[in-house]
């Protein structure tokens, strides 16, 4: 009996290696996952630059869009003949992304500035803008969506949903506009527009090598007045920005809140007397986070949008603000340039959300 038992307990001839290669194939996963994550960006990119390239053209050459009607025909086509307009289409495209893949997104017509010159000192400005939002998103999101699984299918709970609603329904320049009608006009508390005052701005441009991002300058300047004044005119943009995603979270955090409270191990813990407060904050809470990281690479092309809107209604001199202004000047190339560019930003956030993802959770790997 027991030399019975032994042999059949006894592992099969091919049970050892292939036991250690279902171990080294698990422990690769991990790195396939993000390899072959980091490869796509690359098609990715591919396709969205050549759309950006497909629609700007649609509309003819941007020299006759930008200077057409001020300038006679003769130097109008010199222009087209002087900026390469007049060759055929796809040899412009492959110089093109020639340019891309060395960083040289072209010059500006309006104004001749080299647009990777604009990237560089407006870019600071919408990456802050899109920071503070995030903030707000998560301050107001998950633990309002805490509270409303918490207090699930009662009329708080109730109330909380319709919040959401209206957060991401919310037309985010109305929100703005709102915003500044109540604490700026009404209240007179909050600035009504711009980054900074004029004497903050005047002590940012002061520094050596300034970041244009104006809360790491106003630290720079060690004045607390200069950091003061940054936060307070960041306050209403980040507030208007960020509640569009705070109602995604929201809603988020109270679904996978209520699954988790579902789950073996909180009716376990739920048997031993621990209270349902204590089950959210404690038990459900973590797992419920899991699927807002996952959630944050689709919500920044969702900000970057939002932020158009959002710069423009605060004149805050971003991307977004910046690109209204050349569409206004029918400026194709600086469009072209600036849309590229956020295109890029999405794909590489997403990417970096993929990866921490998937170090948290390991089953976004398969």
């Amino acid at each position: 009996m027991m030399t019975a038992t032994a042999v059949s307990n006894a592992p099969s001839p091919g049970a050892e290696p292939a036991q250690k290669a279902r171990s080294k194939g698990s422990g690769g996963t991990l790195g396939r996952y993000i390899l072959i994550r980091l490869i796509l960006i690359i098609p990715t990119v591919f396709i969205l630059v050549s759309m950006v390239f497909i629609l700007m053209h649609m509309i003819g050459d941007p020299i006759t869009a930008a200077l057409g009607g001020r300038l006679t025909p003769d130097q109008l086509a010199d222009r087209i003949h002087a900026a390469g307009y007049d060759r055929p289409i796809w040899i412009q495209y492959f110089e093109y992304l020639g340019q891309v893949a060395t960083g040289n997104f072209g010059t500006t017509i309006s104004d001749n500035r080299p647009i990777s010159e604009i990237l560089l000192t407006y870019g600071g400005a919408t990456l802050e803008l899109a920071f503070y939002a995030l903030i707000v998103a998560f301050i107001v999101g998950i633990p309002l969506g805490m509270l409303a699984a918490y207090l699930r299918d009662k009329w708080p709970d109730a109330v909380l949903r319709v919040f959401a609603i209206l957060f991401y329904a919310t037309p985010v320049f109305f929100a703005g506009l709102l915003l500044k009608l109540i604490f700026s006009v009404w209240l007179k508390i909050l600035p009504v527009n711009g980054r900074a005052s004029v004497g903050t701005e005047l002590n940012l441009q002061l520094l050596d090598h300034p970041t244009n991002i104006y809360l790491i300058d106003a630290f720079r300047t060690g004045n607390p007045a200069d950091v003061a004044d940054v936060l307070t005119h960041a306050l209403l943009p980040g507030i208007a920005l960020g509640l569009l995603t705070a109602g995604i979270f929201l809603r988020l955090v109270r679904l996978n809140v209520i699954g988790t409270l579902g789950q073996d191990y909180v009716d376990a813990a739920r048997s031993r007397g621990v209270g349902e407060l204590r089950l959210v904050r404690k038990h459900a809470y973590k797992p419920a986070l899991v699927p807002i990281i996952t959630v944050i690479g689709l919500q920044i092309a969702l900000l970057l949008g939002g932020a158009v809107l959002t710069e423009t209604t605060f004149e805050w001199k971003g991307l977004g603000f910046m690109l209204v202004q050349y569409i206004n000047a029918r400026d194709f190339v600086a469009v072209q340039g600036i849309v590229v560019l956020l295109a890029v930003i999405v794909a590489v956030t997403n990417f970096i959300v993929d990866v921490i993802a998937a170090l948290i959770d390991p089953r976004v790997r398969y």
